[in-house]
């Protein structure tokens, strides 16, 4: 199953990505999956007895963020489907890619918001490679970090 993974967060900043993985998707005509990862790590640090229930809601806010992307490709007469994935980001995308044979995958770069970012431009860089050489997707970017 061939296609384009595009990872995406939800909100504005996933604009760009949603708009460059449909680009690419009317370029090649292949199928893209959308993916949202319900990543539960800022929990580990509670005693909430609600963990059950806030991945329930994240799940159903990923669902959303997903019909809202595949709503967009159809208005752009390209095919998509959302998944939803639970775990760790990286892992997870990394995963989809190779049970797909995903031929690309589109991603978005942090915005630079004055606070460090979670990932800097080496780490970036570093997780290109990883997915590239573990499973032969090529990794595209909005923008291609910057130096």
């Amino acid at each position: 199953m061939p296609g384009i993974v595009c990872a995406i967060r939800g909100g504005p900043s996933s604009r760009p990505t949603i708009d460059r993985s449909i680009t690419l998707a009317q370029e090649t005509s292949e199928i893209i999956y959308f993916l949202y990862v319900v990543n539960l790590d800022f929990l580990s640090r509670t005693a909430s007895s609600r963990v059950q229930a806030i991945s329930q809601e994240m799940h159903q806010m990923g669902e959303f963020i997903l019909l809202s992307a595949q709503k967009a490709a159809e208005a752009a007469d390209v095919k998509a489907e959302g998944i939803v994935r639970h775990g760790k980001v990286g892992p997870e995308i990394t995963n989809l890619c190779h049970e797909l044979s995903a031929t690309y995958l589109v991603l978005g770069l942090p915005e630079a918001r004055g606070e460090e970012n979670a990932f800097n431009l080496e780490m970036i860089q570093q997780f290109r490679e990883e997915i590239e050489e573990a499973t032969g997707t090529r990794v595209i970017f909005t923008q291609e970090p910057a130096e």
